[in-house]
């Protein structure tokens, strides 16, 4: 009877794939061992790194596939999501970023759903959603999942996903801004922090009798309203530099 042989490949994982790793395999070359002719994708997610965050796999100094089969003896690079570069033309892997960024979080990050939504991102969120309908959603309606979720991320049907390191809502943000190159396209208090919805501005005299209090009404001249609930939202521009002031020192 022929006894099956294992595997190896070398492998290196760079920057901050390597919080994903067991301590010993940071930021260092090593043997991972492996029986049959499994796919890139295969290995790399048994190490702990879930394919959404990573951009480029390089065999042998080749780009490759997450579908390229190792054989053994190969040496793999992997390498995350370049924030500074377009390496389009070099990689392999087929899901390229989204034309608009959109995104549907999973049911721990309420918090920073709301924030971005401040910021006038597309944002979906409901406590109520599973793992299953947040990809359906993120599939069908072509929409980046944020999720602290390492094992819905490597869901084979995960086309788009960011795994968010922060804990700490306001560092969440500043990373999905970061990671994105998102700061330009800011459009604070265009988005419903509840729900979602646009918000239109309005003056004081279009509001509906009873909308607001009476001190609160004659505070303010201009007022944000959400076309979905009609709930007024008053002294926006107040509001924002309150919320820019209280938040820069973490930024």
């Amino acid at each position: 009877m022929q006894m099956n042989m294992h595997k190896t490949s070398t492998f290196r994982f760079y920057e901050e794939l390597n919080d994903f790793l067991a301590p010993v395999l940071r930021k260092c070359s090593f043997e991972h061992q492996f029986d049959g002719t499994p796919s890139v994708k295969d290995r790399i997610e048994s190490l702990g790194v879930p394919h959404t965050e990573v951009d480029l796999v390089l065999v042998d100094g080749r780009a490759a596939a997450f579908s390229h089969r190792l054989r053994g003896g190969e040496r793999v690079a992997v390498y995350p999501m370049f924030e500074c570069f377009d390496i389009g033309e070099l990689t392999a892997q087929p899901n390229r970023p989204l034309r608009e960024v959109r995104f549907v979080l999973d049911v721990h990050l309420g918090r920073l759903a709301a924030y971005l939504r401040l910021l006038g991102f597309d944002c979906l969120y409901r406590r109520d959603l599973d793992d299953a309908e947040i990809i359906a959603i993120a599939r069908e309606y072509r929409r980046i999942i944020l999720s602290r979720d390492i094992g819905l991320l490597k869901n084979r049907r995960v086309t788009h996903g960011a795994f968010v390191h922060a804990t700490d809502s306001v560092r969440q943000l500043r990373e999905i801004l970061d990671r994105f190159q998102i700061q330009n396209d800011v459009d604070f208090f265009s988005r419903c922090m509840n729900c979602n919805a646009s918000i239109e501005s309005i003056g004081r005299d279009e509001l509906e009798a009873g909308a607001v209090p009476g001190d609160v009404h004659a505070r303010f001249e201009r007022f944000g309203r959400c076309t979905a609930a009609n709930r007024a939202l008053p002294g926006l521009i107040n509001t924002r530099r309150r919320i820019l002031a209280g938040s820069a020192s973490r930024f």
